[in-house]
């Protein structure tokens, strides 16, 4: 029989409990300060008690009846076979779909992402575990991470990587057959690269990582895996080429044979060019045919418009690093790197990951109905002569895992009145329609209650605790500062910005968060202004940034914020999906109609800035989004949140809440964007080919 820290120990190994309160709950129970200062990881918190410490706090909060209910909670949904999967999909249980990412946001505690595509990853694995779709993701395992961030005197963003405590970590070592630690190897040039294999169990799901810090490699080979997009083009390339050539190796070294290959962007599309070596070497096809009938059973998924976001690679550094592939498939180099060419012909091209994948996959989409139209103009010369239209990209909405960013009061609210059975029947719209019903003054408390905890939240975070105001109208901004982003466009008029802080009766006040990459000095320049203007006098208490964004800030932000600013240039935002965080929360959106707001917003479940038009000269739509910004804070937003009956209740937004939440809450989830990549790509993948 299991001691009741093995119990907790179980809980911790599976990432089941990042999406479960009362879960949360006995973790932070057994010592709430521990809890907190190991980054909210329960097997850092059970690695600093001894037994005795952790005996005495069980007995002490009586809480051994709660580790095993959740214990026996935890087994029972293993092994539930009563899934949306079973009921709809049966033929992908008899293959997993692998999921392929760079990065994996599942949780605080586990810092394997910079923002949201690694965030959307993690929201796969853990929609795909509850909706019993067989999953596994493919990854890096980056043992300092990304950076930490910390803003010096002068407000310029600075850079620091710790060291992980990897046996903190909720991760297990892959075992080879014979029963020692897992570890695969690939080509880099002339050099072997050895990794470590780890999974990491995210409820029904597994995450696969590969970790190259193993004593077999040099230095510089130990060191490829350390830091999440840190190094030079050839530290890239290498990245790539253990992800997808060795994230393959791996899963047949685990003995997964997936009927589905799902690249979530172009860092891991090597794997197809793995998959058809193995198809030319083992099964003897030619490559022609290898690429064909990989293609079949490839998805892939491109995010973004901006071209700095697609990695190219030189043909001398491809030839150096993979020609030992090149030559496997039996390709010349001309045919090799045409693979990788929108121009198969033109010899000056790069080599682009984001190409590889989308000439050979049979299944394309974007991040968003907007962003597949633009996939479709971006990348439509790939196959010549067909009008935009026809170009083979469609598109599948993002959407976010309910469970994980819901606050806890919302869950409970959403409990009585949609149905405690509501998560399992998230993407049907009308399990939404009877919050209509809701009594506005719980919701409002609820969302009240949930404002305070926000404003109690950057208090400590800035060290200021008279800042702010939890009466008055917050508005939250955060995501990766990027010049498209556009986080500055609010700084546009800083008086008329002072106005409306300051409006006596009816002041707004400002969150922001976020990083810029290392090397994007443009994007430090950005936080650098806004830091300025919240030390500016006119601003004291009603603007902040919180430094080192992470998940457990964002978590804080979408739950707490009234409003949810977004100002990208359009169409440059592929999806976005901050904003759905929030509308699950109750907040409103407010946004340039890009992503998925341009399909999202009705003229009633939040606010538009701007009509979607798009002037030939960014300057002049920056000053046009800009006008349109401040005209709807001071003529819509403000108005209608101050708008209160006599018990201070503002029922018109309140009802504006309940219908963004309505119309959003059954569209934008992670289990309808799930529900929607099987019906329309991994079930026809999957029953195209004879897995081999």
């Amino acid at each position: 029989m299991l001691t009741l820290k093995n119990k907790l120990r179980e809980l911790g190994l599976n990432l089941w409990w990042t999406w479960q309160p009362q879960v949360i709950e006995l973790f932070r129970e057994i010592d709430p300060t521990l809890w907190q200062n190991t980054n909210h990881n329960p097997i850092a918190l059970l690695a600093g008690l001894t037994d005795e410490a952790l005996t005495e706090r069980i007995d002490h909060k009586s809480l051994e009846s709660r580790i095993n209910f959740h214990y026996h909670r935890l087994q029972e949904y293993l092994v539930d076979d009563r899934t949306w999967c079973a009921a709809h999909a049966g033929v992908l249980r008899v293959a997993p779909v692998a999921y392929f990412s760079a990065e994996f946001g599942l949780h605080e505690s586990l810092p394997l992402y910079s923002g949201g595509l690694g965030v959307l990853a993690g929201d796969v694995l853990k929609s795909a575990s509850d909706l019993g779709i067989p999953a596994v993701g493919v990854g890096l395992f980056y043992a300092r991470g990304y950076f930490r961030q910390r803003l010096d005197p002068a407000g310029w963003q600075q850079e620091a990587y710790g060291a992980s405590d990897i046996a903190t970590f909720p991760l297990v070592h892959a075992a080879a057959p014979d029963g020692s630690t897992l570890t695969v190897r690939v080509h880099c040039g002339d050099e072997s690269l050895h990794a470590l294999v780890w999974i990491a169990h995210v409820g029904r799901a597994r995450l696969v990582l590969l970790d190259s810090n193993v004593d077999s490699n040099p230095p510089h080979l130990r060191e490829l895996t350390a830091t999440l997009y840190g190094g030079d083009q050839v530290t890239r390339i290498r990245q790539e080429i253990l992800l997808g050539i060795g994230g393959l190796k791996a899963l047949r070294a685990l003995g997964i044979r997936p009927s589905v290959l799902h690249l979530n962007e172009g860092h891991s599309a090597f794997a197809i060019l793995e998959r058809a070596r193995e198809r030319v070497e083992h099964d003897g096809q030619t490559v022609d045919r290898a690429l064909s009938d990989t293609a079949i059973e490839t998805v892939f998924t491109t995010h973004t418009p901006v071209e700095a976001g697609h990695d190219r690679f030189s043909a001398d550094l491809m030839e150096q690093q993979l020609g030992w592939l090149r030559g496997r498939l039996g390709l010349d180099p001309a045919r090799f790197l045409a693979l990788g060419r929108v121009d198969a012909a033109n010899d000056q091209e790069t080599f682009c990951m984001t190409v590889l994948g989308l000439k050979h996959s049979r299944r394309r989409n974007g991040v968003s109905s907007l962003h597949g139209h633009v996939a479709r103009r971006m990348w439509g010369a790939i196959w010549p002569g067909r009008s935009e239209e026809d170009v083979p990209i469609g598109h599948i909405t993002n959407g976010v895992h309910a469970a994980s960013w819901l606050a806890p009061s919302m869950t409970r609210l959403y409990d009585r009145h949609l149905g405690p059975d509501w998560l399992s029947r998230q993407a049907d719209r009308h399990t939404w329609q009877s919050l209509a019903t809701a009594d506005d003054g719980e919701l409002w408390e609820a969302h009240t209650v949930l404002s305070r905890r926000l404003i109690e939240f950057v208090r400590r975070r800035t060290k200021t605790p008279t800042t702010f105001d939890p009466n008055a109208l917050t508005i939250g901004f955060a995501r990766r500062f990027a010049a498209y982003k556009r986080a500055t466009v609010l700084l546009t008029d800083v008086e008329r910005l002072a106005r409306l802080c300051g409006a006596a009766g009816m002041p707004v006040q400002f969150v922001f968060a976020g990083k810029s990459h290392p090397r994007d000095d443009d994007g430090k320049r950005l936080i650098q202004q806004i830091v300025a203007l919240a030390r500016d006098p006119r601003f004291a208490g009603r603007l902040a940034f919180i430094e080192d964004y992470d998940m457990n800030v964002a978590r804080h932000l979408v739950q707490g914020v009234d409003v949810w600013l977004n100002t990208p240039l359009r169409p440059l935002e592929a999806s976005g999906t901050s904003g759905q965080k929030a509308a699950l929360n109750g907040g409103l959106n407010l946004s340039t109609l890009d992503g998925w707001w341009a399909e999202a917003y009705d003229g009633h479940n939040g606010f538009a800035i701007g009509q979607g038009a798009v002037h030939a000269d960014a300057a002049t739509q920056w000053d046009r989004d800009a006008a349109s910004l401040y005209e709807v804070l001071e003529t819509e937003v403000v108005p209608l949140f101050y708008d209160r009956d006599e018990a201070g209740v503002p029922g018109r937004w309140i009802r504006a809440m309940k219908h963004s939440i309505m119309t959003l809450g059954w569209r934008y989830n992670a289990d309808r964007m799930l529900m929607d990549y099987a019906d329309t790509c991994y079930l026809p993948a999957a029953g195209a080919l004879t897995r081999g």
